[in-house]
């Protein structure tokens, strides 16, 4: 295959200053409802960067799981790869990829632990097939079979038949605090449209038109 051949122009839609909210908040959220309202496939699904103790870049995708004018949320087992990763870095990168919308959405800045209780309240609300999945998976360790993965599921749906299941100390939340976000529009001829918002020391937001 060759690959350089693979090309098409992107034609959906431009973006200009004056269509963008003073905050990247309010205007992510627009676009949020945007991509969900188009049908997208996943449309809350992140690739989430992070950097090891090494120096090696890694990123995966996770799925936002709330997001207000305080940042952006996720879930995950405090063993894991991402986890440790930021314990020793806790800069992080996450992106939204709306393909179909022609457009994605950067985000940079902080992560930081939620609270026992913000995680304990999302927890709850989640299926009880997910809550023991959070217990059954070391998540991020090597396992020499799917099966034991799966005995290990069955074990804990034996221990916790009676009851709710109960939170994890090891399971939580992190909310990334945004300080540089980017909005990306596809552009006919490559002349795409890019605006990206810096937080200020007072608090408000800069914006500026980058090239493509």
């Amino acid at each position: 295959m060759k690959y350089e051949e693979f090309r098409r122009e992107y034609l959906v839609g431009g973006l200009e200053r004056e269509m963008l909210a003073d905050c990247p908040i309010e205007q992510f959220e627009c676009w949020l409802q945007q991509a969900v309202s188009s049908d997208i496939a996943d449309p809350t699904a992140m690739v989430l960067a992070t950097v090891d103790e090494t120096g090696c870049p890694w990123q995966r995708i996770v799925l936002l799981k709330g997001v207000s004018t305080r940042g952006f949320v996720f879930y995950t087992n405090f063993s894991s790869a991402k986890a440790r990763a930021i314990a020793h870095n806790p800069m992080v990168s996450l992106l939204f990829p709306w393909n179909m919308l022609e457009r994605q959405v950067i985000v940079a800045g902080r992560a930081e632990r939620m609270s026992t209780a913000e995680s304990a309240r999302y927890f709850l609300s989640r299926p009880r097939e997910s809550q023991l999945a959070a217990w059954a998976s070391k998540q991020s360790r090597p396992i020499s079979a799917r099966s034991l993965l799966e005995a290990q599921m069955n074990s804990l749906k034996e221990k916790f038949a009676r009851g709710d299941v109960p939170v994890p100390d090891f399971w939580g939340g992190y909310r990334v605090l945004p300080e540089r976000m980017e909005f990306w529009q596809g552009g006919a001829h490559r002349l795409h449209d890019r605006f990206r918002y810096y937080r200020e020391d007072t608090g408000g937001w800069r914006i500026e038109r980058l090239q493509p």
